[in-house]
């Protein structure tokens, strides 16, 4: 958690700098969902993930130099800089990759499951979404087939309160997302995504019965974005209230804390930790800056049409 802080806090910078092209979106306050469910996860289990996509990346194992200078649009980038941010991946760790299609990370984390049942493996796939993807047609759709066909798929709303710039409490008379797992035969549940211990045990339950069988699974994490929709984002739609409420609710605070209190580290130990996290930032951002741009040639690779 403290490694997508930093990386986020940096990114989030650099960007304001013009040092970073293209848009970003970041996960600043949201770092307990990815690291708790990730965690869950094996190296060969896949994921899917949003235009939000960075702590996820990072959380599954993404290289934090080659996904800095993906950032950047550097050739030593994971997607050899043609992604940018919001379309990061990297297959070798089972990361599908970001999207900026609301909602496209449920199909495609479906799909990944639909393989694991077929080739026989217990390998276990997960969506991550924001709660403004469950009006899209796309995530009933991959929903229902998951349920239907038993498939290992794990859908984890990280729900932060918006939609881009819309209140989300005001989208729908239902009052959660977990509820709706109940119309498709899916088990589903509200979560507190701030306290990473909490997403871990339901992850991890929903990761074991999915390796046996069971079928799919729906995780509704309750947690706030502290930035905007995107980097620079005046975010005139949030109370003050709301934003200083969630902020005392800092995921990384509350892990700190019960950490401290049950002697498991101590508070030196505890700063050297973000210490080390700042340090490897500081590391990858020299990395990208240093790197090479893509040759002009390569805007004819991996480029297919149907």
């Amino acid at each position: 958690m403290a490694l997508i802080r930093a990386f986020e806090t940096r990114v989030g910078a650099l960007y304001r700098t013009s040092a970073i092209p293209g848009f970003i979106h970041t996960s600043v306050g949201q770092e307990a969902v990815a690291v708790g469910v990730c965690q869950a996860l094996r190296a060969d289990d896949w994921v899917a993930t949003t235009h939000r996509g960075h702590g996820h990346c990072l959380a599954k194992g993404a290289d934090v130099d080659a996904a800095m200078a993906e950032l950047f649009g550097k050739a030593s980038g994971l997607c050899k800089g043609k992604g940018g941010s919001m379309h990061i991946a990297d297959a070798a760790k089972g990361i599908l990759g970001a999207n900026a299609i609301v909602g496209a990370s449920v199909p495609l984390a479906v799909g990944a499951a639909l393989s694991a049942k077929l080739l026989g493996t217990d390998g276990v796939a997960v969506a991550f979404f924001g709660e403004g993807a469950v009006a899209q047609g796309a995530f009933h759709e991959a929903i229902n087939l998951a349920a239907i066909w038993d498939l290992p798929a794990i859908f984890v709303c990280e729900n932060n309160h918006y939609a881009e710039f819309t209140d989300s409490r005001t989208m729908s008379r239902r009052e959660t997302v977990a509820e709706i797992g109940a119309a498709y035969g899916v088990d589903g549940r509200r979560i507190d995504g701030n306290d990473v211990e909490a997403v871990h045990e339901a992850a991890a339950d929903a990761v074991e019965r999915c390796r046996h069988g069971d079928g799919p699974a729906l995780l509704e994490a309750m947690t706030y974005r502290w930035q905007g929709h995107y980097e620079g984002d005046p975010q005139a739609y949030k109370p003050s209230d709301e934003v200083d409420e969630w902020h005392a609710r800092d995921p990384l605070v509350i892990a700190r804390a019960r950490l401290e209190e049950r002697g498991v580290a101590a508070a030196v130990e505890l700063d050297r930790i973000v210490r080390d996290a700042e340090e490897r930032v500081d590391a990858a951002e020299a990395f990208a800056r240093s790197a090479e741009y893509p040759a002009e040639e390569e805007a004819f690779t991996d480029v297919y049409s149907a």
